[in-house]
């Protein structure tokens, strides 16, 4: 596959997935041996891992919305630089819904081969998404 044919499925897995929560399609753009490296540690194998993270995240924040603000491809990974903002209406890690807005920044770098993703690793600004659900205190003001 091309370079801008992954960089389409990226953008198709952030409109059609994650905004629309359609989860058909995810085992058309997911391999079925691939990993999710999250931060924090977290790994979701598969197809079917990958789809417990989106319901995971689409449950708790079900108006989310992913905006593509980068990207880049070279070769068979594609590095995605994004923003998703949501209102948290569901629980989520084991926190009550808050039904506080938040705007969250993140990358992913995805490997692809024959067009369905092989391999991510992504990092979030988590600890900005729990400061503005009130979770954690912004810093300088946790004393």
């Amino acid at each position: 596959m091309s370079t801008e044919e992954n960089k389409a499925n990226i953008r198709r897995m952030s409109e059609e997935v994650f905004n629309k929560g359609n989860l058909a399609i995810v085992d058309e753009l997911v391999s079925t041996n691939s990993v999710s490296h999250m931060g924090g540690g977290e790994e979701f194998k598969g197809p079917e891992g990958f789809k417990q993270m989106v319901t995971m995240i689409r449950t708790a924040f079900p108006d989310l919305h992913f905006t593509t603000d980068d990207m880049v491809a070279e070769g068979d990974k594609v590095a995605h630089r994004y923003t998703w903002r949501g209102t948290h209406k569901g629980e989520l890690m084991g926190i009550a819904p808050t039904g506080k807005q938040v705007t969250v920044t993140g990358i992913s770098i995805t490997y692809f081969v024959g067009g369905k993703g092989v391999e991510a690793w992504g990092i979030s600004d988590m600890l900005g998404m729990m400061q503005q659900l009130g979770v954690v205190p912004p810093m300088g003001q946790g004393r």
